[in-house]
């Protein structure tokens, strides 16, 4: 596994000699660039931000081994090799950085954009299309992918942006993406809730939802949450279905607060 993530496709910002490094983990289908707004965020600009495509997304090469815990492995030997301070995580990739942390792959705190903690979480198009493929294949996934742009019409994101999101989404091959969301959706069934693995992790974690849009979280999750002292939790009013994009300052003071640093 040493080094294989050299070959990955990343964006980084900042400094690369500078005294914090975060490790950015995109949605499951995003690539890289979903993090261009973040890094662009004056508060992050003396930080050294590295953001990568999980292998297979975006139209990647993917790894044989889709489960999360071994996107979680590879993950956290990046971080070390990078020396990463904190990591971002956003959907599948919060996911991700909930398994470094549980496994106690990585030990430093995270920041989770609209992380799904079970199957009930998850989005119920999602879960229907999962059951669906099972019989038909890849082919509702390719069809997904065709309806995309529908599927985010109305976001406030300027088209231009909107346009190149979306066209990542589009690059990935269907065939992956169905076994990648099929070992997701097995990985959360394992737990019932992976919501208890961040108190025995023990990391300081910032947990983030959109009020709409980025699928849910369970009253009994909340609450194994608010029992958990170094989780904190909010939830972003009205719909928002790319936090990273839609609230990157908001990211960014928790990314800070995550450093240890003070928020502008």
């Amino acid at each position: 596994m040493t080094g294989e993530w050299q070959t990955w496709e990343r964006r980084e910002s900042g400094p690369p000699d500078a005294d914090l490094t975060v490790l950015c983990l995109p949605g499951g289908m995003c690539t890289a660039r979903s993090y261009a707004e973040l890094m662009a965020e004056p508060a992050l600009a003396e930080a050294h931000l590295v953001a990568v495509t999980l292998p297979g997304h975006g139209g990647t090469p993917p790894p044989q081994d889709l489960s999360v815990e071994h996107y979680a492995a590879m993950t956290a030997g990046l971080a070390d090799e990078i020396g990463c301070d904190a990591v971002v995580g956003f959907s599948m990739g919060a996911n991700v950085a909930i398994e470094m942390v549980g496994s106690g792959a990585f030990h430093g705190p995270v920041v989770l954009l609209a992380p799904s903690f079970s199957r009930r979480d998850e989005a119920a198009f999602m879960r229907g299309i999962d059951r669906l493929s099972r019989v038909l294949g890849p082919l509702p996934y390719s069809a997904m992918l065709k309806m995309i742009g529908m599927a985010v019409k109305g976001n406030p994101l300027p088209p231009e942006r909107l346009d190149e999101l979306v066209a990542d989404l589009r690059r990935n091959d269907p065939t992956f993406v169905r076994g990648a969301v099929h070992e997701y959706l097995q990985y959360l069934d394992r737990y019932g809730s992976v919501a208890g693995r961040l108190g025995d992790a023990d990391v300081p974690t910032w947990v983030v939802h959109g009020e709409i849009g980025d699928g849910g979280i369970t009253d009994d999750e909340r609450a194994t949450l608010q029992a958990c002292p170094q989780v904190t939790q909010m939830t972003i009013p009205g719909r928002c279905f790319f936090i990273p994009n839609e609230e990157p300052a908001l990211v960014a003071g928790l990314v800070r607060q995550a450093l240890g640093q003070p928020v502008p």
